[in-house]
């Protein structure tokens, strides 16, 4: 299989992974036919590239951190919390009813387990999902990256366990902001941007006022905002002031958003998100979290059609572990665009060739 762009895509082709709503509910399964009026269909929708059957590729594996079954349970439990608290909002008693802690550090558990079963696995995020998804799938991911860095750090079971609670409903105070101003597509004014800057201090009052999150989980909503030159928010928390939990959120926050397609812009290309967080090393983010996030991320996941400096075209088809930033690529493509007998390249073996573009 690989990712393909749903503008690149021919009709007939096969779909090679579920596509996933914003539920967790499977919106269309492996095997379904793409047709032009499908495609259509998904593009409106904010989706613009699929995992497709193709024979060159059909060897591929897209290995995941957690199953689809966990990423389904997932995806639910933050949709039915987060929806709690927009039905709740003239009734916030009936949220702190809902919301379930418990619930949220069983899926924890099975989370922790799978992905500690696979230790060597670098993470693959997924960026497929519809623009009404995005704050669902964006919490999942954020969640799903900071625990791999999490683990990498050392961190205990114990505080994986909040990390991974905090990193789950990081954004739930946003829906308490108006959202015509949250989904607003050109910039934002200074006065609607200091509505946004509220949101992180919102989510800690609402996750403080619930028995079963605990304070440093409440504390991940607060400071994911925050930077370590102290010109983050709310607070203008500075170094060593932030806590560690908030550091990591703050990286694996940044680089999911980056990459994200929302309704007022494209998505930066993976290696575009990498040196934007590279160039705040030690500015916005702590340096040694984007040193283990470097480790533990797939920047380019197998399945991704790249373009490289020299012309040529392929798909990633599996990782090097000790430098991420240089996978192994299967060459579809010549230089002139002309199909070719697929061949290996090694970009450890070739320091020279560099990746330029991504189809997406």
């Amino acid at each position: 299989m690989r990712l393909a762009s749903l503008l690149n895509i021919t009709p007939g082709t096969r779909l090679a992974q579920p596509l996933l709503d914003e539920k967790g509910l499977i919106l269309l399964n492996i095997g379904i036919v793409l047709s032009d009026s499908l495609v259509n269909r998904l593009l409106n929708m904010g989706i613009t590239s699929v995992y497709i059957e193709d024979a060159r590729t059909e060897d591929v594996v897209i290995e995941e951190a957690i199953s689809q079954e966990t990423r389904q349970e997932a995806l639910q439990l933050v949709y039915s919390t987060l929806q709690s608290v927009q039905t709740s909002e003239q009734h916030p008693r009936q949220f702190y009813q809902d919301l379930n802690g418990r619930n949220i550090r069983r899926l924890f558990d099975t989370v922790l387990h799978e992905m500690k079963s696979k230790p060597d696995l670098l993470l693959s995020v997924s960026n497929i999902y519809t623009t009404d998804g995005f704050l669902y799938h964006h919490s999942v991911n954020v969640a799903l990256m900071a625990l791999a860095i999490g683990i990498e750090y050392g961190l205990s079971e114990k505080q994986l366990l909040d990390l991974g609670v905090g990193t789950l409903l990081h954004d739930i105070g946003k829906l308490r902001l108006p959202q015509e101003i949250l989904n607003k597509p050109g910039r934002l004014t200074p006065e609607e941007y200091e509505i946004i800057k509220q949101h992180p201090m919102i989510g800690y009052e609402m996750l403080r006022q619930q028995d079963d999150i605990s304070a440093v989980s409440a504390h991940v909503a607060l400071q994911h905002h925050e930077r370590v030159d102290g010109k983050g928010y709310p607070r203008g928390l500075k170094g060593d002031e932030m806590h560690i939990f908030g550091k990591i959120t703050a990286v694996a926050d940044v680089y999911e958003a980056l990459t994200a397609n929302r309704v007022y812009r494209k998505g930066h290309l993976p290696h575009e998100a990498l040196e934007l967080l590279l160039g705040a090393c030690g500015t916005q983010f702590d340096r040694e979290i984007v040193e283990l996030f470097l480790k533990t991320v797939a920047i380019y996941p197998s399945g991704l059609t790249v373009k490289l400096n020299t012309g040529e075209t392929g798909v990633i088809i599996r990782q090097n572990p000790i430098h991420p930033q240089r996978p192994v690529i299967r060459v579809l493509q010549d230089a002139q665009g002309r199909t070719v007998e697929p061949y290996e390249v090694n970009l450890m073996d070739h320091l020279t060739t560099l990746i330029t573009a991504c189809e997406s």
